[in-house]
């Protein structure tokens, strides 16, 4: 089967690294992904793609069309895309009531299937019938790893405690404030706060493993792969409550949810280091099969039911 992926091409990476991850897992599975990456911020960089994309598909034959992110989704609609997939993000559904309403028309004349993270996205869209299948960790490159030596490699002080803050700290939605203002309140010199800033998807294995907690502190989300990521590296976790988090942390040893206040924050890092027990998060991601062969295989029925109409 062939699979036309479109995104936006950006960043300085390119590709996201949460799309990039995901077209592996379905080549992995034997789906062919082609990708059109989208050149141009704003409303009208990314309108200037719609006739490149429509000549692109024209010149190529796929059996359908994914689209990441809304405004990947609207180039590809008005570029004629058929049958047309579409996977929304957090920052989606969050956006303001003008933007929403394109989604809504979209998602009715034009996607033929839609796909959120969370139950709280799809309840937060409002959107009948949309699917909830949030992204898949592989669970070969996350994995635990012996902390010292990670630390070393990243020549972190083995003799403090660090608290990696799980995020690109100048992305608004991620609160950074919040977790500056928690470790503050900790007044501790034993503690460092450290930050996830330009670093490639092949190092935060690393980053994870040498964390002696991990948090999040973001305003929104749909299923935040660093916490996932975490999981799979069963590291300890502090996070506020945003998307799908509360299920994914529930009822695992050393992973709490944190009232959105630095003190609530501060108090549960220092219960979290002080009283650290291993994590069994791995287990969790297994049992909710979230790992990214499973996470691919539930997508691509979403393909062949397009493809074959069964």
């Amino acid at each position: 089967m062939k699979v036309l992926f479109v995104c936006s091409g950006n960043s300085k990476k390119g590709i996201s690294p949460i799309i990039k991850n995901q077209g592996i897992s379905l080549e992995n599975e034997g789906i062919e992904i082609t990708y059109f990456t989208i050149r141009g911020k704003g409303l009208i960089g990314y309108l200037k793609n719609v006739k490149v994309l429509k000549d692109f598909i024209k010149k190529n034959s796929f059996h359908c069309i994914h689209a990441h992110y809304s405004m990947s989704a609207f180039v590809a609609s008005l570029a004629g895309s058929k049958p047309l997939i579409v996977s929304l993000m957090g920052s989606d559904v969050k956006s303001d009531k003008l933007f929403k309403m394109f989604i809504y028309l979209f998602n009715t004349f034009s996607w033929s299937k839609t796909i959120v993270k969370s139950e709280d996205m799809k309840m937060s869209l409002g959107i009948k019938g949309t699917h909830v299948i949030p992204n898949g960790v592989d669970l070969d490159k996350f994995k635990p790893l012996d902390q010292i030596e990670c630390k070393k490699k990243l020549k972190w002080n083995i003799d403090k405690k660090q608290i990696l803050f799980a995020s690109n700290p100048n992305r608004y939605e991620k609160n950074y404030p919040l977790a500056k203002n928690s470790f503050e309140l900790l007044d501790n010199i034993n503690y460092e706060l450290k930050v996830l800033e330009d670093i490639s998807n092949e190092l935060m294995p690393l980053y994870f493993n040498a964390a002696d907690l991990v948090i999040l502190t973001s305003l929104w989300e749909g299923s935040p792969n660093v916490i996932k990521e975490a999981m799979a590296c069963n590291r300890p976790i502090l996070s506020t409550n945003v998307g799908d988090v509360s299920t994914l942390l529930s009822n695992i040893e050393g992973c709490y949810i944190t009232e959105t206040n630095a003190q609530d924050i501060a108090d549960k890092i220092k219960n979290n280091i002080e009283n650290f027990c291993k994590s069994d998060g791995r287990e969790k991601l297994k049992l909710l099969k979230l790992d990214s062969r499973n996470v691919a295989i539930k997508i691509i029925k979403l393909y062949e039911i397009l493809k074959y109409g069964k």
